[in-house]
């Protein structure tokens, strides 16, 4: 059975003992159903990780016992990648979410845009973000990460893309004559800008080129919202980021 990854907001160290949170208490208790003596590794976002065993297995208060620091202060990637993407429903962003930060993405910025059927407000709008916030921290778990990729509040179309610092600014546009391979390696970050689930509008697609986007095409198909910021974040990882370690 592979060892348990779980991510605490506690503050952790070499050795001790920890009484988890509710959540993966339940989880670790009631889901796997894990026994006393059981071997875990602990991270909480600041870098490093730790192996720690089991003490006690309570249904809402697991507690554990710090072993050792098994890795120490988690390198940043080489390739920032700041991936900005129109909301679409349900699943479908969902599995955005979990598959980008499986690749490696550093920031996630959902905006609201002209043809985003999504509507998200007030207390509706807090629980999708702790429903996303739940998504990249199991990915993080699942996929070996020992910093949480950063989770923006959703906002307009225009104000994310006029904030953007990126050195390299990416629209993925399968009109476009380019391709990521036309692209020169990048500088300092990368921002992917993706549309929702009926694209962007050509008003849209003007104001990203204006704003210093790049139109690139992800080979001759049209992609799905959910896929192709994924096709995108590999070719750059092969290319500039570090798919090669």
């Amino acid at each position: 059975m592979r060892i348990p990854r779980i991510f605490t907001n506690q503050d952790l160290a070499d050795t001790g003992s920890i009484t988890l949170e509710k959540e993966p208490s339940h989880h670790l208790s009631q889901v796997l159903r894990l026994k006393p003596g059981v071997d875990l590794v602990l991270f909480n976002g600041n870098g490093n990780e730790y192996a720690a065993r089991l003490l006690t297995c309570q249904k809402n208060a697991v507690e554990a016992e710090l072993t050792r620091c098994l890795r120490h202060e988690e390198p940043p990637p080489p390739l920032h990648i700041h991936l900005t993407i129109g909301i679409s429903r349900g699943e479908r962003m969902d599995f955005s979410l979990q598959k980008s930060v499986e690749l490696g993405v550093a920031e996630i910025q959902p905006i609201f845009s002209e043809r985003c059927v999504v509507k998200l407000d007030g207390k509706r709008l807090m629980r999708r973000m702790y429903h996303w916030q739940k998504i990249i921290v199991g990915a993080c778990e699942q996929s070996g990460r020992c910093r949480i990729p950063i989770l923006h509040k959703p906002a307009g179309y225009s104000s994310a893309i006029e904030n953007s610092s990126a050195s390299l600014r990416i629209l993925l546009d399968h009109r476009s004559d380019l391709t990521l391979t036309d692209i020169p390696a990048p500088k300092g970050d990368v921002q992917i800008l993706v549309g929702p689930e009926g694209g962007l509008s050509g008003a849209e697609r003007e104001i990203a080129k204006e704003m210093g986007f790049t139109g690139i095409r992800l080979g001759p198909r049209v992609l799905r919202t959910e896929t192709a910021p994924l096709a995108a974040i590999s070719v750059m990882q092969i290319l500039w980021g570090d798919f090669a370690d």
